[in-house]
């Protein structure tokens, strides 16, 4: 009886090992993601910073940013499988929305239709996105070294009230930029007859993209306003990486 209950012991010992193994891993994993991700939006502001006092206008500015732009951007897909594997307690659903939504933006319409990237509105949601994730990501990085300065969480869970529209705002007027250009060239469509059988218009894609804000926005936007209560509150703990 005694050594079955030393069995058990031991299981129950190694078991916990485990887990504060992995979760070591984990934060090892999520401490070094964070810091390079915030490392990643400072050199992007820099380099705006940088080329807008020497030219002094925003023409050309995103072409001179657009392959860091891309690369963090992009690398910021790696949020989703975190949320999937559990080392992160937020919603993938969520997260994904937000990660590939930016991405679209990134990749299918600023990158794609060059005569749209000097409008004043691609520089407006990129100024935007950058401000907030190096708020974002300083205040994760902080937070799991467990020691978060209190202008950082006031930041993160203040600004995005002004910032989230606004980048909003840039998204769609790009969006809305970029209609006549898909419309004149066809890009990204399908017309039949064809050996697929399908047709798709990217140009009222990008239609039914925009009017998907209109429910999108207030519910992100009231999940990050319910955030922000219980947190600045003292509601709930702060989640490692939420």
């Amino acid at each position: 009886m005694a050594s079955g209950e030393e069995d058990g012991t031991v299981e129950e010992k190694e078991t916990n090992n485990k887990k504060r193994t992995k979760g070591a891993i984990a934060t090892a994993w999520l401490t070094f993601y964070n810091i390079a991700m915030t490392a990643g939006w400072l050199v992007l502001a820099v380099a705006m910073v940088r080329y807008y006092l020497q030219k002094g206008t925003h023409k050309g500015l995103y072409r001179n940013i657009a392959r860091t732009l891309k690369f963090f951007q992009t690398f910021a897909l790696l949020e989703v499988g975190h949320c999937a594997i559990g080392i992160v307690r937020t919603s993938v659903i969520v997260t994904g929305v937000q990660v590939c939504s930016r991405i679209f933006m990134v990749w299918f319409v600023t990158n794609s239709i060059r005569q749209i990237q000097n409008e004043e509105s691609v520089i407006l949601f990129v100024v935007v996105w950058t401000i907030t994730e190096i708020t974002r990501y300083s205040f994760y990085t902080f937070n799991l070294l467990n020691h978060l300065p209190y202008f950082i969480k006031w930041a993160r869970y203040n600004m995005f009230i002004v910032m989230y529209p606004l980048g909003v705002i840039g998204e769609l007027l790009t969006i809305h930029a970029s209609l006549p250009y898909v419309r004149r060239s066809g890009m990204y469509s399908l017309r039949l007859p064809n050996k697929y059988n399908v047709s798709f218009d990217y140009y009222y894609f990008l239609i039914i993209v925009m009017l998907s804000y209109i429910p999108l926005f207030p519910q992100l936007y009231f999940h990050m306003l319910r955030q922000r209560r219980r947190v600045l509150h003292g509601e709930i703990i702060v989640e490692k990486d939420e």
